[in-house]
């Protein structure tokens, strides 16, 4: 008899791999997904950047200076890394590829660069791109932040400008204007690719749907 209950084993881990324009709130809503969805894993990147207001050391990102970061590419520690004004920024290899053996679901928040990296060694990730209201929204969003100088802000803007026409390389596109409907759109897109049958091990249910055999 099969219930909601019943145990049906995930073959490997889903690598979801979310994008947006800086400011758009991706960070904000992968931490907020995860405080939801326990059984999914934030991967923290490594970045070269000084942390902002607010930020977490090892939280947030792990903080490194460049010599410490040239190093690790050159360990081969990184499953992708990218420079994103000015700064670097990787995705460390040995957690991810550990938890995906297990069955167990990574969430990565990554720049458009990083993320077609990802998407060429990983074509199984799920990608899901974030994008804002407008622009406009965008700008005030960046401005609120007050952790960029006004020259940084126009760069990224910018460089939003380009990135936004990307929308079109990921599977899944969320408009982030009320943040709780965006969560509950990032949380929809997980519970229906944990649902496809290509990724589970359905002998549970195979099992419990065999018709009895008749003693003769």
């Amino acid at each position: 008899m099969l219930s909601k209950d019943t145990i049906v084993k995930r073959r490997q881990g889903i690598l979801f791999v979310v994008s947006a324009p800086s400011g758009a709130g991706k960070t904000s809503l992968c931490q907020e997904l995860v405080s939801q969805l326990p059984d999914l894993r934030y991967s923290v990147s490594y970045t070269t950047r000084k942390p902002r207001p607010a930020e977490i050391a090892d939280r947030h990102y792990h903080f490194v200076d460049e010599a410490t970061f040239r190093d690790m590419i050159k360990e081969g520690a990184f499953l992708e890394w990218a420079e994103v004004y000015g700064n670097l920024y990787g995705t460390p290899r040995a957690p991810i590829k550990e938890w995906i053996s297990q069955g167990i679901d990574v969430l990565l928040d990554i720049d458009t660069q990083g993320a077609l990296q990802i998407r060429r060694h990983e074509p199984d990730a799920v990608s899901i791109y974030i994008l804002p209201p407008s622009l406009e929204v965008l700008r005030r969003r960046l401005e609120d932040r007050k952790g960029d100088a006004p020259d940084e802000i126009a760069r990224r803007l910018k460089k939003a400008r380009d990135e936004v026409k990307n929308y079109r390389d990921y599977i899944y596109v969320i408009i982030n204007e009320d943040f709780k409907f965006a969560v509950r759109q990032l949380e929809a897109i997980v519970l229906a690719e944990r649902s496809r049958t290509a990724l589970l091990d359905l002998s549970a249910v195979e099992q419990a749907l065999m018709e009895p055999q008749e003693d003769h």
